[in-house]
């Protein structure tokens, strides 16, 4: 039972979107992928001239030749697209199933003109390992998984549609190439599987690692990082949309005074307090991050004046619920202060307004703290 509930929860977060400080870092994998790609492509067109070097046939050197030139066209179009990553989403399946299809449609040229060299031209099935590795660039386990179960659906189709069509033994078996055997066709679907296992888990364990840099591990928020990365995408709905953006900026008033009388852990605990009622109040849509000690972001899609409101219904729930550091000790009640800005009317990035709402923060404090500035005194 325990064991089934480890497998269900690892696949729930295998087939679960990355955050946004993974998307970033894939949206970067699919250009670096989309450059490799390019250089790739440059050498696979030294493969069929090394061929017809090699005593080839002229045939199956033309094969290769257009395989490849079809190769570079395409890695030109995947490079323009990668470098707009964040208007295709659908990017790294597309590029994904173009790379592993093109090996599986070379094969399948080369089999029709020799059925051997289709199903044992190690060099073109090879074609299928890079394009799994490939994937693991993008720091997206999906994308890997599903390179993987492609690659393997069609090479096993090819394979059985291959051998099922010979229609005699001879039809099989090559002296370039050898013998086309179902134990050798089932020892290469069984290396595809092992190398999609292993680029999976290795991708999975790379998004684990950076999704932890992007969240708070006292209260579990996200953190600077993820705000940093989280905020450009955001800056882009709203101008897409024409809508608005609040940004505020949240301090608790006098907490050091909670780690000096009770200690850093009754601290801690009143910071995870703080947090559960932010996040009981939370409304779809907003984020909630800690940016370091007592501070928060808070991002609100609705205009300064809404905003102003949320944060403090915000204020006044905080206040209601004191925080008890031990069971039967005196509560401390909390307050907070925050100051906020409004984007695009007040700027654009991130830095402009976070700096304009710490201005704001200070003129809550200097008025008394326990309250919310929205606009300039």
């Amino acid at each position: 039972m325990h064991l089934a509930r480890q497998i269900r929860d690892t696949l729930r977060l295998l087939f679960a979107q990355p955050d946004e400080v993974m998307l970033e870092v894939g949206s970067g994998g699919e250009l670096i992928v989309a450059r490799l790609r390019s250089v790739v492509a440059l050498l696979l067109l030294l493969l069929p001239l090394i061929n017809a070097a090699g005593g080839g046939s002229v045939r199956e050197t033309m094969i290769g030749l257009g395989g490849a030139v079809l190769v570079n066209v395409f890695a030109l179009v995947w490079l323009a697209l990668a470098r707009r990553q964040r208007r295709h989403r659908w990017l790294p399946f597309a590029s994904s199933a173009f790379d592993v299809t093109a090996a599986s449609a070379v094969l399948v040229v080369l089999a029709l003109n020799h059925l051997p060299s289709g199903l044992n031209s190690m060099v073109v099935w090879c074609g299928y390992l890079l394009a799994i590795v490939l994937t693991a660039l993008r720091g997206d386990a999906r994308v890997t998984l599903f390179a993987g179960v492609l690659a393997l659906v069609e090479y096993i189709v090819l394979a059985t549609i291959a051998i099922s069509s010979a229609s005699s033994p001879e039809q099989l078996i090559s002296a370039d190439y050898g013998a086309v055997t179902l134990g050798t066709q089932g020892q290469r679907v069984v290396l595809l599987a092992i190398t999609t296992l292993i680029t999976v888990m290795v991708t999975f364990r790379m998004q684990r690692v950076v999704e932890m840099s992007g969240t708070d591990g006292l209260t579990g928020l996200p953190n600077r990082v993820w705000l940093l990365h989280r905020f450009p995408r955001v800056i882009d709905a709203v101008q897409r949309d024409g809508s608005s953006l609040s940004l505020a900026l949240i301090d608790l008033d006098n907490f050091k005074r909670v780690n000096d009388e009770v200690g850093h852990r009754a601290g801690d605990r009143a910071l995870k307090h703080v947090v559960s009622i932010l996040r009981e109040a939370a409304e779809p849509g907003e984020n909630l991050v800690r940016i370091g000690g007592q501070e928060f972001v808070l991002l609100m899609r609705k205009p300064i004046g809404s905003a102003w409101e949320r944060v403090d219904f915000l204020r006044r729930q905080l206040l209601q619920r004191p925080f008890e550091p031990e069971r039967g000790g005196e509560p401390f009640r909390l307050s907070l202060s925050a100051g906020l800005a409004s984007c695009p009317q007040e700027g654009t990035d991130l830095s402009r307004l976070l700096r304009r709402a710490d201005q704001r923060l200070q003129e809550a404090k200097r008025e008394g703290r326990n309250r919310v500035v929205a606009r300039d005194g």
